[in-house]
């Protein structure tokens, strides 16, 4: 999953950059209101983790613009500012959840991937496709309960599948999803880890090749717990 984080402290950036990497997110910094606010309109994310007091344009005017312009992935405000007045205006700019310092990284973590699994549309905590199984709160695959070992690009590939079972994924719709802005993998690239993750699934379930538009976990309704067509 792509994540864009908006914050303008450069080291705390880095810290969230450092803490969602290790948890399998594809991340994206930016750190003022303006260019958080055209990467978020000109760009796919699965979430974004935004900061209110920025400089150039205000975050929650950033917010505003994501949701005008019809971004309506979910946005998690995280920020010092702990007034109810505060909260009640990020949630009416279009806020998912609102985290206010001090926080742990872990909770960070732990709350996206919760708000990420709620907007798939899937309220249990594990999603299963046959007999593979995808911890969302630990991010942690089982293939017939035991521990599938993934490098980090094919975690992120195989989780995004998981999300959306049954449903064809274009070749962009990964790319878009799954890869950092400086990181643009060649169609050779996309297949070589595809036919990785195939090879380590053995199979079941099947990671199935629609010649030209792209791929599709095959995973039946009684399988899978099924994420927006």
């Amino acid at each position: 999953m792509r994540v864009l984080v908006v914050e303008d402290d450069e080291a705390l950036a880095g810290q969230l950059r450092q803490a969602l990497e290790a948890a399998g997110f594809a991340v994206d910094v930016e750190h003022d209101g303006e260019a958080a606010s055209f990467a978020g309109t000109a760009e796919a994310y699965s979430a974004a983790v935004l900061d209110l007091g920025l400089p150039r344009k205000d975050g929650l005017s950033v917010l505003r613009d994501w949701r005008e312009a019809g971004c309506g992935w979910p946005v998690r405000v995280l920020t010092a500012r702990n007034r109810w007045s505060d909260k009640l205006a990020g949630f009416n700019a279009g806020a998912d959840d609102y985290l206010t310092t001090p926080f742990l990284m872990d909770e960070v973590v732990l709350r996206l991937r919760a708000m990420l699994r709620r907007t798939a549309g899937v309220a249990a905590s594990v999603l299963r496709a046959g007999p593979l199984e995808y911890d969302v709160v630990q991010g942690r695959f089982a293939l017939q309960g035991q521990g599938l070992q993934l490098t980090a690009q094919e975690h992120r590939i195989l989780a995004y599948f998981m999300h959306h079972p049954g449903r064809l994924l274009t070749r962009g719709d990964i790319s878009e999803h799954v890869y950092a802005r400086d990181l643009d993998p060649d169609s050779n690239t996309l297949d070589v880890l595809i036919g990785r993750i195939r090879r380590k699934l053995g199979g079941a379930p099947r990671l199935v090749t629609e010649r030209g538009p792209g791929f599709r976990l095959e995973a039946g309704p009684e399988d899978a717990a099924r994420g927006p067509a």
